[in-house]
């Protein structure tokens, strides 16, 4: 048992290594790469931890089941999450609606016009910012830019264009089948569907560029 333990740490720590080599240069100072330890995590997650860092979090039980391929077009996809400042930030939000709906009262109170401005003001700012993060419409875009900012990321590591897009569209199929939850099921089937308009976008373009070399799709 204890040599089963250590050769699945020796394992774990292995993978984590090759998924920092994976971060492009610009990102491996202040971008980590570690196991998570909630309960019930998802596969790959990232998040803010400090004003300048942020932290791609793996469940590796679930990632050890993807193909190598799969795992790196994923990975690839939360890289492209932290270059598109998409991921989430402090929930500096919610405290500051309550500081401006707050303060708004009291203003009203003591009929300080000025304040009851800047405190109206700072609870529009506060609430703009939280129907962003919440705005599903918004959320998928962001997900799909980060999808198709993946490919060109997996091409600058070496990868075909074609090699790409299947990879990452075999490993949004398996999410698909292994999520429970209706909603995040349909933003990854979304996210398949805008996957293979794209690719067969690109199929087009390669063909028109060299039909009779193209590599197929």
């Amino acid at each position: 048992m204890t040599s089963y333990a250590s050769s699945s740490a020796r394992a774990e720590m292995s993978e984590l290594r090759r998924l920092r080599s994976l971060l492009p240069p610009e990102l491996q100072s202040w971008v980590t790469v570690e196991s998570t330890t909630l309960v019930n995590p998802p596969l790959i997650s990232c998040e803010e931890i400090g004003k300048d860092e942020v932290e791609i979090q793996i469940d590796m039980p679930k990632w050890e089941q993807m193909a190598t391929d799969q795992r790196n077009l994923l990975f690839w996809h939360e890289v492209a999450r932290i270059q598109n400042d998409t991921i989430p930030k402090d929930g500096w939000e919610m405290a500051a609606l309550a500081i401006g709906l707050g303060g708004a009262v009291g203003e009203l109170w003591v009929q300080d016009g000025l304040l009851l401005v800047l405190a109206l003001t700072l609870c529009g700012v506060s609430g703009w910012r939280l129907w962003q993060k919440n705005n599903s419409d918004k959320l998928l875009n962001d997900l799909i830019e980060a999808d198709e900012r993946a490919i060109a990321l997996a091409q600058r590591f070496g990868y075909s264009l074609p090699n790409a897009y299947k990879s990452l569209g075999s490993a949004l199929k398996i999410l698909i089948e292994q999520s429970p939850k209706k909603k995040l099921r349909s933003r990854y089937e979304s996210r398949l569907s805008a996957l293979k308009k794209s690719a067969a976008k690109a199929k087009a373009k390669m063909q028109q560029q060299a039909p009779t070399t193209g590599e197929a799709y």
